[in-house]
């Protein structure tokens, strides 16, 4: 079949890149010229550049004959005259703090397709054409395209949800063997257009294919990330903050109880200082206003979402709140003039996503409180962070955890540099090879306040403390000896 992809983000290019890999000649338009170039390269390290998703650069060039990036509009509407399929993977923020999604790039892409689906055809339109939404949108959003299409003139035309459901860092593995596909139409025909695209998941074992109504689809979406996000929610705001009141209780124990139960399961029992991300937040505060909007109560999808809120600023506050200075004079913990290293940038392992990035707002909670010097380091997503905190001269971009924890490091400005191991360190994301930190840790002759939002080092807490580390950990009261 052919395939359009408007939108080459996370949700476009994993998916174009899968539609290739069945056998669909795909073509993928964008208005970022960078992006494009990027993923159109031909260099499985350049394409992990722009996205950092295992296994996408491989997949796009092994399919280089059945997928093209593009910016160029001329080559969308010639492509539109045998097209089967048109996917609409726009971004849908939250505008500000009100939960209502900016659906403006989605209107000004419909738009624009919806004049260039009237001159398919020679103008005839006879080319049967589904306009699929992938992108998280709205309940009600299959009506506003619907709608848009209809004012235009379009014809010979559906629409149909297709939401996704992929865990950034797993992207392709999980599109390639997903536990499930959720097709929402209301047409027998586009069921059948589908199926057709989705051939390779239909009747596969182990794989749910679930068609429902496309509002349905959409609500379906909303839910699921709710219902996780309330579950990491659960996980910091009560089994976590139960393990840092009470003495003599292991959170690692305690998850273990917890999972043992089938009805309670595994997934999202790690505790950490925030869940963010693209998709929970975003999608948590789009349910709660869509409630609100409808008349309904909303409470609970709005405490999860403060609870997230209240962990990673309950988790800064523990420095000054818990940790005193030298016996002699028993003051509190002060920031101003501390060198900060600060590990991990991306809102999780695996991607190079800064989107809610809990370290986004843990520098801005550093440069409040006046630090002297914050050495930030990612193993994927340092270029993106970096254009967030461009100016404030006491950032300092490191090439490895190692640096990060250096007693001298490049200086920041010819006459400043590092010339200190770090007063405290943070570690904000769970990298792997950041459980390596303690041996780090272990050799300096400073011992900075380690603050462990991931619990990454758990299995050398005891070790740090014996060497006279301070260790303040989601899940754990305040360590020392």
């Amino acid at each position: 079949m052919n395939i359009l992809y408007i939108g080459s983000g996370f949700v476009g290019a994993c998916s174009a890149a899968v539609s290739a890999d069945s056998g669909h000649q795909t073509l993928v338009y964008d208005v970022d010229k960078r992006k494009i170039e990027l993923l159109s390269s031909g260099d499985r390290d350049t394409i992990q550049s722009c996205l950092f998703e295992e296994g996408l650069g491989d997949l796009i060039i092994r399919n280089h004959d059945k997928i093209r990036f593009t910016t160029d509009y001329n080559q969308v509407v010639d492509f539109l005259t045998d097209c089967d399929a048109v996917f609409m993977c726009l971004p849908t923020p939250e505008i500000g703090e009100t939960g209502e999604s900016d659906l403006s790039f989605y209107f000004s892409a419909a738009e624009k397709l919806s004049h260039s689906l009237l001159k398919r055809n020679n103008s005839d339109q006879k080319q049967y054409i589904v306009i699929v939404n992938k992108s998280t949108v709205p309940v009600d959003m299959v009506d506003k395209t619907q709608e848009i299409m209809e004012k235009a003139g379009v014809k010979n035309f559906g629409v149909v949800s297709n939401p996704e459901f992929l865990v950034e860092g797993k992207a392709i593995q999980g599109s390639l063997h997903p536990d499930r596909v959720v097709v929402g139409a209301w047409q027998e025909k586009d069921f059948q257009i589908m199926r057709q695209i989705y051939q390779r998941f239909v009747n596969a074992a182990n794989i749910q294919y679930v068609e429902v109504n496309p509002k349905e689809a959409a609500a379906g979406k909303l839910l699921a990330n709710f219902t996780l996000f309330n579950k990491l929610a659960i996980c910091f705001d009560v089994i976590g903050r139960t393990c840092e009141t009470f003495s003599d209780l292991s959170f690692e124990n305690l998850r273990k109880i917890l999972i043992t139960d089938p009805r309670i399961g595994s997934w999202g029992l790690y505790d950490s200082l925030y869940a963010g991300g693209s998709c929970f937040i975003k999608d948590a505060r789009s349910l709660a206003h869509q409630l609100q909007t409808a008349g309904q109560n909303a409470t609970l999808v709005n405490e999860t979402y403060l609870a997230n809120r209240r962990q990673l600023e309950l988790f800064l506050g523990r420095a000054e709140k818990e940790v005193l200075r030298p016996a002699q004079d028993k003051t509190k913990f002060d920031w101003t003039g501390k060198t900060v290293a600060l590990l991990g940038l991306a809102f999780k392992q695996g991607t190079n996503d800064t989107r809610n990035s809990p370290s986004i707002d843990i520098v801005n909670f550093l440069l409040e409180k006046q630090v002297g010097e914050i050495r930030c380091y990612d193993p994927a997503a340092m270029e993106w962070f970096e254009k967030i905190f461009q100016e404030p001269k006491q950032i300092k971009y490191c090439k490895s955890e190692a640096e990060c924890l250096s007693r001298r490091i490049p200086p920041l400005t010819p006459l400043r540099g590092g010339n200190s191991e770090p007063d405290v360190v943070i570690i904000a994301t769970d990298w792997p090879q950041f459980r390596g930190v303690g041996d780090l840790l272990l050799k300096l002759k400073n011992r900075p306040l380690v603050m462990d939002g991931r619990r990454i080092l758990q299995h050398q807490y005891d070790d740090l403390i014996k060497n006279g580390f301070i260790v303040i950990a989601v899940g754990s009261p305040l360590k020392k000896l």
